[in-house]
C-alpha cells in the first residue's frame, strides 16, 4: 500500500493502483453489486477526457505539455488499456462523482509516470485543476452516457440488426416458392408463401436497425459545458463547442453542445426515448423468433412447417429430442431488455432539480441492454435463421386440409353460403370441393381456379381465374 492524500485527508491505497484516495474511498462506500461500469462506458469516458484536454489546449487554458500527458493517458483509457483501475461499483453516488474522480486520478497518475514522477504526487498534472478543467461530474457523466451509449448503438447493434435483416431476406427469397397456411388469432386463414411470411420478419429487423440508428441520434445533445448546475461557472464559452468538434473527429458521430444546458444536466428525457426504442426492438426480436420457434415446433405433434437447426441435444432424459434453444435465448434477452427499458423510464424521472441522480444506473441499462441485444441478435442470425429449412410437403398438407380456401369463393357464391359449406366440411370431413361440387355450386373448371392456393397468395382477384 501508498498513502495518498485527498480534501478529506490521507488513506492507504493499493501500490498498484493508479487511481487514488477518493477513488479508495468510493471502493470502500459501496461494496455493493462488484460490478463496476461497463468498459464501453470507461473507454468513451477517455474519449471525453482526451477530448477536454485538447479543447483547453486550444483555449489557451492548459499547457501544451500537460494537454500532451493528459491526451496520451486518456488514449490509454479509451484503448481499453486500463479498465482495470475503474473498480467503482455501478450502485455509487448518483452523479457519478466518484467515477468522474476515477478518471482524474487515473489520468494524473498515469501522466506522473510518463514524466518521471512518483505516483500521488499530483505533479506535472493535478486531478482537479488540470485533468478536470472547466468540467464538472454533473456534465461530463451525462456526456459519457450519451457519447459511449451512441457508439455502442453504432457500433454493436446496427450490425447485428443489419445481419439478422440480410438473413431473414435470403430465407424470404429462398422460401419464395413454398405456400403455407396464414393464421391470424392462431387459426387457419388464407393461404400465403412462406416468403410473404419472411418478408414480415425481415421488415421488422430493417425498421429495428433504423430504430437504433435513429436512438444514436437523439443521443447527439451533449451536456459538456454546464459544469456544475449547467451555468457554465469556470469554463470558457467555447469550450464545448471544441470538445464536440474533437469528439465527432474521435468517433465519427455527430455531437453538438446541448441547446438548454438546465435541461441536459436536470433531465435524462434522451436516454428514456432511447429506452423506449430498444424496447421495441426487444418486441420486434420476440415477434420473430417466436414464430419461428412455433413454426418449427414438432417434429411430429407440432406445426412442422420448419426445420430449425440442432445445436445441442434438448433434453437430459428424452433421447433425441432437439430444442428451439436460439430462439428461447433471444426471447430471454428480450424480456430482460423490456426490463431494463422499465428501470430506465423509472431513473429518468428521477432528476430533482439541476441533477439527475441515477447516471450510473443508466448507464448500466442502457449499456447492458445494447450489449445483449446486439449479441444475442447476432448468434440468433448466425446459428438459427441462416440454417433455418422449409418442409414444403408440410406446409402443402395443412394448405390442403384448411377450410378458409373457401374464402376465394365469397365472389362466386356469396360469403353466406361460403360459411355453409365451411361448416359442413369441418362436420362431415368432406372437401370443400366435394361439397361444392355436390350441391352443384361452380362447376369443376371454376372451381378448382378459386380454390388454387398459389394464385390467392398473389391478392386481388387473381385467384378467380379473371
Amino acid at each position: 500500500m501508498r498513502i495518498e492524500r485527498d480534501s478529506m485527508g490521507e488513506l492507504p491505497v493499493p501500490d498498484d493502483a493508479l487511481y487514488g484516495a477518493s477513488t479508495q474511498r468510493a471502493v470502500l462506500n459501496f461494496p455493493i453489486s462488484g460490478r463496476p461500469l461497463p468498459a464501453a462506458f470507461i473507454r468513451a469516458l477517455g474519449l471525453v477526457k482526451l477530448a477536454c484536454a485538447r479543447a483547453n489546449a486550444e483555449l489557451g487554458k492548459l499547457p501544451a505539455e500537460k494537454s500532451r500527458l493528459i491526451e496520451q493517458a486518456a488514449r490509454e483509457i479509451a484503448d481499453g488499456k486500463l479498465t482495470a483501475q475503474f473498480p467503482v461499483d455501478v450502485f455509487q453516488t448518483g452523479s457519478g462523482t466518484s467515477t468522474n474522480t476515477n478518471a482524474n486520478e487515473v489520468i494524473a497518475n498515469r501522466c506522473s509516470q510518463l514524466a518521471g514522477q512518483p505516483v500521488g504526487s499530483k505533479r506535472p498534472v493535478h486531478p482537479n485543476d488540470d485533468v478536470n478543467l472547466g468540467q464538472s461530474s454533473n456534465d461530463i457523466i451525462p456526456t459519457t452516457l450519451h457519447v459511449s451509449v451512441a457508439l455502442a448503438l453504432h457500433q454493436e447493434l446496427v450490425p447485428a440488426l443489419d445481419l439478422l435483416a440480410a438473413a431473414l431476406e435470403r430465407k424470404s427469397t429462398e422460401f419464395s416458392g413454398v405456400v403455407k397456411i396464414g393464421r391470424t388469432h392462431l387459426m387457419d386463414a388464407t393461404p400465403l408463401t412462406l416468403g410473404q411470411e419472411f418478408s414480415g420478419y425481415a421488415a421488422q429487423a430493417r425498421k429495428s436497425a433504423a430504430r437504433a440508428r435513429r436512438a444514436a441520434t437523439v443521443l447527439g445533445e451533449l451536456a459538456v459545458g454546464g459544469t456544475a448546475v449547467g451555468t457554465g461557472l469556470n469554463t470558457h464559452p467555447a469550450f464545448a463547442g471544441h470538445v464536440c468538434r474533437i469528439l465527432n473527429a474521435e468517433t465519427g458521430l455527430t455531437f453538438r453542445e446541448a441547446d438548454n444546458h438546465f435541461e441536459a444536466q436536470g433531465a435524462r428525457d434522451d436516454c428514456v426515448e432511447v429506452a423506449g426504442l430498444l424496447a421495441t426492438i426487444a418486441a420486434s426480436l420476440t415477434k420473430i423468433a417466436s414464430d419461428i420457434r412455433l413454426l418449427g415446433s414438432g417434429p411430429r405433434a407440432g406445426f412442422g412447417e420448419l426445420r430449425l437447426p440442432a445445436t445441442q441435444p434438448g433434453s437430459s432424459i428424452m433421447p433425441g429430442k432437439v430444442n428451439p434453444v436460439m430462439s428461447e435465448m433471444l426471447i430471454q434477452v428480450c424480456l430482460y431488455t423490456q426490463g431494463l427499458a422499465s428501470t430506465v423510464v423509472a431513473a429518468g424521472r428521477d432528476g430533482q432539480f439541476e441533477l439527475n441522480v441515477t447516471l450510473p444506473l443508466l448507464a448500466f441499462c442502457l449499456h447492458e441492454s445494447v450489449h445483449c441485444l446486439a449479441h444475442g441478435t447476432r448468434v440468433f442470425a448466425e446459428r438459427c435463421v441462416a440454417g433455418l429449412e422449409a418442409d414444403a410437403a408440410r406446409c402443402r398438407e395443412l394448405v390442403d386440409r384448411s377450410l378458409m380456401l373457401v374464402t376465394a369463393l365469397n365472389p362466386h357464391i356469396g360469403y353466406d353460403q361460403a360459411a355453409a359449406v365451411a361448416k359442413e366440411a369441418l362436420a362431415t370431413g368432406k372437401s370443400l370441393r366435394e361439397i361444392v361440387l355436390a350441391k352443384k355450386l361452380l362447376d369443376a373448371a371454376t372451381l378448382d381456379r378459386a380454390l388454387d392456393p398459389a394464385a390467392m397468395t398473389k391478392g386481388g382477384e387473381s385467384a378467380l381465374g379473371e
